[in-house]
């Protein structure tokens, strides 16, 4: 089958079974990873892109040939690029200067103008904070009123969860021929978690949410440690409007450290090559193989490319 442009290739990942890295930690269970990092944008971001866009321009409050804006970590950016250069709409990423360039050059290569916003005061790079993504939608906004641009806005607009409820969570029950009891996501907006639970829960799929250690607002605790290097999530924000009303069977710890661990046994027992929120996944699946999911069936997520990462620690 031929297709008309990269945009229908946006879904239908492969699932995989990491039986390699559950017989190696002696795991009661399974642990499913979809490799949305395959995605022509190389994250599930492109899915989000993809559905909002079509959603805005299905509604009228994206015109034909109008610019769209909006802030990223360089994931939802990247799709945002693709989706919109092919379908002829201007498109402006706002990102923070504690992203990796990795990112910041594959969206300029992918026609994408690109604006690096400062990090606040006490940041480090590399890590992105709650206070750092204050800083760049303070930037989004305005260049969306400057410009009268369409805002993607994927913390906001439904077409992100509808993406994952209509793509990632019935693909990922289809897959495992019905066999998954449990499924757990690394919150960035929470447009993941929030549609694949939309569509699993009902089959009793118990599903988790990940936050990195110190600093789980979703979980309701104190934020005592904000600053991360895990990017495109865990900002410690609590306002997270996707997961109003979602139903989340519990909350998961991930240090630094063990989503780092995590990255690198995808990549050197799995052939994995993905990135830092992915390996935080991986460490999820493996709390809960070991506790409340003892030999249940874990599906998780493989977020986006390892390649986006080159300039970190992650593979030092």
């Amino acid at each position: 089958m031929i297709l008309p442009s990269v945009i229908p290739a946006i879904g239908n990942t492969p699932l995989v079974d990491l039986s390699r890295i559950c017989q190696r930690l002696d795991l009661d269970g399974r642990i499913l990873a979809k490799l949305d990092y395959l995605l022509p944008g190389f994250s599930k971001k492109d899915r989000a892109a993809r559905s909002i866009v079509e959603l805005a321009r299905a509604e009228g409050t994206l015109s034909p040939g109008q610019t769209v804006v909006e802030l990223t970590s360089g994931n939802m950016g990247t799709g945002l690029a693709i989706v919109c250069g092919i379908l002829g709409h201007p498109f402006v990423a706002v990102m923070s200067a504690g992203n990796s360039v990795e990112r910041a050059r594959m969206m300029r290569a992918l026609g994408a103008e690109v604006v690096i916003v400062p990090q606040a005061e006490g940041s480090k790079p590399g890590e992105v904070s709650g206070a750092d993504l204050a800083l760049v939608d303070e930037v989004a906004q305005r260049v969306t009123a400057d410009r009268n641009a369409f805002r993607a806005d994927q913390f906001g607009h439904s077409g992100n969860p509808k993406s994952h409820a209509t793509g990632t969570g019935p693909e990922i029950w289809e897959q495992s021929g019905g066999t998954v009891t449990a499924f757990c996501d690394f919150a960035g907006s929470g447009g993941t978690l929030a549609g694949v639970a939309t569509f699993l829960t009902p089959h009793g799929v118990r599903c988790y949410a990940v936050e990195p250690e110190g600093a789980r607002a979703i979980a309701g605790e104190a934020i005592i440690n904000p600053d991360h290097p895990i990017q495109g999530g865990g900002y410690a924000m609590d306002d997270l409007v996707h997961l109003n009303g979602t139903s989340v069977a519990g909350h998961l710890s991930v240090s630094s450290e063990a989503a780092r661990d995590g990255a690198r046994m995808l990549a050197r027992t799995e052939g994995i090559f993905a990135g830092y929120s992915a390996g935080a996944n991986l460490a999820g699946a493996i709390e809960l193989l070991r506790g409340p999911e003892k030999g249940g069936c874990v599906a998780i997520v493989m977020c986006d490319s390892g390649l986006k990462y080159l300039s970190t620690d992650l593979w030092e």
